[in-house]
């Protein structure tokens, strides 16, 4: 299991990492759940850093990364 961190965004809820497996774990407020696979530390910490976590995670990680619904 995953510890989520709630973000400030109007779209996305929280947000977790497994640094082990590269995932990254994105809850959304419309209570959809994905996870992004092959996803870097770095790339996890720029999102968390970013000043809209709904743009940095529609530019830098959607569509970039294979997702599953969780």
């Amino acid at each position: 299991m995953v510890d989520m961190v709630p973000v400030t965004s109007s779209n996305v809820k929280a947000i977790g990492y497994d640094a082990e497996e590269r995932e990254l774990h994105v809850h959304f407020h419309s209570g959809g759940r994905y996870i992004y696979e092959g996803v870097l530390h770095d790339a996890h910490r720029a999102l968390m850093a970013a000043p809209s976590v709904g743009s940095h995670l529609n530019e830098h990680i959607k569509g970039r990364h294979r997702h599953r619904k969780a």
